[in-house]
């Protein structure tokens, strides 16, 4: 079963070498899928996603949050996530 829509964002790795504080960003992924969201990292059952919320802190980057059963899950995107919540959203009415 494919995708039904899928948003970017940036995971931020913090990392010490040499005495040196390092940050690498890598691209990833949430899948929407007619019964799941995946990440990279979780897969939810769309039954256990409650809600999807947007704070912005610049144009169009900020924090995507996914309020799920097991709490609260934030992701660092760079795009505006409004199309994916409007699916989300109009999926779980």
């Amino acid at each position: 079963m494919g995708f039904i829509h899928s948003q970017p964002y940036v995971k931020v790795i913090r990392k010490i070498d040499n005495n040196q504080q390092l940050y690498i960003q890598s691209l990833s992924y949430i899948y929407l899928y007619e019964d799941r969201i995946e990440t990279e990292t979780h897969t939810f059952s769309l039954k256990n996603v409650f809600d999807m919320s947007f704070k912005s802190f610049s144009s169009n980057s900020g924090f995507l949050y996914l309020h799920t059963h097991q709490g609260v899950f934030s992701y660092n995107v760079e795009s505006n996530p409004s199309q994916l919540i409007q699916i989300f959203k109009n999926m779980k009415v």
